[in-house]
């Protein structure tokens, strides 16, 4: 594709009143230089799809129909924030086996962004949370039924990740058992070898 069909395909086209505008699906932010932008949203409930942008440009999610229920996932690469593949792993009705493939062969140095949607976790083994906790994940451990969970790492992360939230209290979901979205966003820096 040429840069301006990729540009045109990753906004919300309205026509109001007789003029045409297109309207971003990502925030905008900006970074200091040898950083990357990054917004993450989950699903809500099985209803709304998760979205990932980074460098203010959506790479998974409806506009994209790269974007699906259980674990989403986009991984780009560290250095040039070129877009290598994504996908979505439905941990209900699916097998956990192609998930664990996915990670498996990502290249060190790789960003790895995952938005959860629907549900994340009852296919979700101790070989794929292994996988995801290497790449700097400390939540996925507790990942559950339902559960709401966004996450930016990497492949040979040698920290803990601060980008990462989980959500699901029974006690006050709004969606009838479901927890609303949850979203983070900010700026990673360039892969360094």
């Amino acid at each position: 594709k040429n840069d301006l069909h990729y540009f045109v395909e990753s906004f919300y086209k309205y026509d109001l009143f007789g003029l045409s505008f297109a309207v971003s699906p990502c925030p905008t932010t900006i970074c200091p230089e040898n950083h990357f932008s990054f917004f993450i949203q989950s699903g809500a409930a099985n209803v709304v799809p998760p979205k990932i942008c980074f460098r203010n440009e959506l790479v998974l999610g409806v506009a994209k129909k790269n974007a699906g229920v259980g674990i989403n996932v986009a991984v780009l690469n560290g250095k040039t924030g070129e877009l290598l593949k994504s996908g979505h792993y439905d941990m209900w009705a699916g097998d956990v086996k192609p998930l664990i493939d996915f990670l498996k062969v990502i290249e060190k140095g790789s960003i790895v962004l995952m938005a959860s949607f629907d549900e994340p976790a009852t296919k979700l083994n101790e070989e794929a949370r292994k996988l995801i906790l290497d790449m700097g994940s400390s939540m996925i451990k507790t990942v559950g039924f339902r559960d709401n969970w966004i996450f930016v790492g990497g492949k040979g992360a040698n920290v803990q990740s601060t980008f990462e939230k989980l959500k699901n209290d029974q006690g006050k979901n709004k969606y009838d058992g479901w927890p609303e979205l949850i979203d983070i966003s900010g700026c990673i820096p360039k892969y360094i070898a």
